[in-house]
């Protein structure tokens, strides 16, 4: 099945064809990092994550880069008013972004240019706008000529009355026309500011995005990202000017929006104080459930943040984490504790298994994620499969060795299937960039196997001191045990917990 991608330009899902078979080109429009990021700067990088895991597992190779606008007026304000030098102060917090994004499993970009970094491919741009009769110089300033594209408005579906009506012109500003933008600022004392042929200044808002992606990515690259309040004017602007230098489109093959994060029902921004910072929030949750919040809900529609639906994520990612331990432990039992393969070792997702289940929740998956990157609709598969994986220990619940001689073409049966379980587990896994942490490192596996096999014996000896202290001494480092029909298994808590119970 093809992958199909809604298109704000084009207003409805289209088809993907990439420029170039087998390669895929991907530009975001990164943070402006004059304070801590939030919530809202999460979601593009997790969502543009899977897509990039997404397209590789379809055999793309894929290139992705995401910007920093480094130079803008709100890091200028921020700077001034803690005495700091604003590129000092946007490398901090860019910085600090980019460690988030690792704490939560996003995969490095091929690149993250710093506006700072590419003043040259800027200027060059806009020579090239002013030699083609798009822009011109009004006392050290360079404005963009509106009215010299025609098609001006394309994106944002606004007409001309539209636009006109919520153009403005700042103070100092010489345009020509309301609707004319800036593509270099002139100085302004005490501000960041580099020689040009129109003297000294410093690049405006949206021409940074048309040099670096076409820079990285070269003209009319696959996708590109933004949040849906960047439509108009930023998206639009860098239509307008990168086809006006260029002389054709498109610009972009496919622009694609993500919905804005809420807080009941406004947009969470630092500028109306109703966000929760990333530093604040990984405090009290794990990545993993962030990550999870965040792709529960289809991309394109608004993620409204609270508490309430944190806490309803952590606890459905814990649902899949406990069937994924029950699993883990039942493959050990059935196979007569010997060691297991790693998960997705035996079955890769292109051969598919003899477990119909399986098989038939990693069709739906890919069918989901093909239908515009849709991974809430792909969780639900997650979630479905989870259903029939319990089913399934059931059985093997039943098939345990404690059952009769002749069970074991049964259990042999139950052992190729919970595998193919674990490996799709571990394909689902793959592309969301979740159901890590269900897997142990080898050493500690092997350890608390140990101290399990130790903690049976002690009972069988009825010396229950020594099996309370051990389950005491897992139970501090955040190891659970549960005694099951298959015997005793253990999960990973939140927390390392304190206190004895009955061995």
């Amino acid at each position: 099945m093809a992958i199909t991608v809604y298109d704000t330009l084009a207003g409805k899902k289209e088809e993907f064809e990439p420029r170039e078979p087998g390669k895929v080109g991907i530009y975001v429009c990164g943070v402006t990092p004059y304070d801590e990021d939030h919530l809202g700067h999460l979601r593009p990088s997790i969502f543009w994550d899977v897509v990039r895991r997404f397209l590789r597992a379809r055999g793309y190779q894929v290139r992705f880069i995401q910007n920093f606008t480094d130079v803008d007026d709100k890091i200028i304000n921020r700077a001034r008013e803690t005495g700091q030098e604003p590129l000092a102060l946007a490398r901090r917090y860019s910085e600090e972004y980019l460690d988030h994004l690792k704490a939560l499993g996003v995969e490095p970009a091929e690149a993250y240019p710093r506006v700072s970094e590419h003043i040259p491919e800027i200027i060059a741009l806009i020579q090239r706008l002013l030699e083609k009769g798009h822009a011109y110089v009004a006392d050290g300033s360079v404005y963009f000529s509106v009215k010299t594209f025609p098609e001006y408005g394309k994106l944002s579906r606004r007409s001309p009355e539209e636009l006109l009506a919520g153009a403005r012109v700042e103070p100092g500003e010489d345009k020509r026309d309301p609707l004319d933008f800036a593509l270099w600022k002139k100085a302004k004392p005490g501000e960041p500011a580099w020689d040009s042929p129109w003297g000294p200044g410093r690049p405006g808002w949206h021409i940074e995005c048309s040099a670096m992606s076409s820079r990285y990515l070269g003209y009319g690259f696959d996708f590109h990202g933004g949040g849906m309040d960047l439509v108009f004017p930023h998206h639009e602007n860098e239509i307008a000017q990168s086809e006006a230098a260029e002389g054709k489109g498109p610009f972009v093959r496919h622009w694609v929006h993500h919905g804005m994060i809420t807080v009941n029902g406004e947009k969470m921004s630092k500028s109306l104080g109703n966000f929760v910072t990333t530093r604040e929030l990984l405090e009290r949750y794990s990545p993993e459930v962030l990550r999870f919040y965040v792709l529960s809900v289809h991309y394109r529609s608004p993620l409204n943040f609270s508490e309430e639906n944190m806490e309803q994520a952590k606890s459905a990612l814990e649902r899949i984490h406990n069937t994924m331990t029950n699993l883990r432990h039942a493959l050990h039992v059935l196979a007569g504790d010997g060691p297991l393969p790693e998960p997705g070792a035996n079955v890769p997702p292109e051969t598919g298994g003899s477990w119909p289940a399986a098989q038939e929740a990693r069709v739906a998956f890919d069918r989901a994620m093909e239908d515009d990157f849709n991974t809430a609709a792909a969780l639900a598969v997650v979630f479905d499969f989870t259903r029939e994986v319990n089913t399934l220990l059931r059985q093997a619940t039943l098939a345990g060795p404690q059952a009769e001689p002749q069970a074991e073409k049964e259990r042999s049966t139950l052992r190729v299937w919970l595998q193919e379980a674990e490996d799709t587990y571990a394909y689902f896994g793959q592309i969301l960039g979740l159901f890590q942490a269900s897997a142990a490192a080898p050493d500690l596996e092997a350890e608390v196997t140990e101290l399990i096999r130790k903690r049976e014996e002690a009972r069988r000896q009825k010396n229950w001191a020594l099996a309370d202290q051990i389950r005491q001494q897992l139970k501090e480092r955040g190891i659970i045990l549960e005694d099951t029909p298959l015997g005793t298994r253990w999960r990973r808590a939140d927390k390392p917990e304190s206190g004895a119970g009955r061995p």
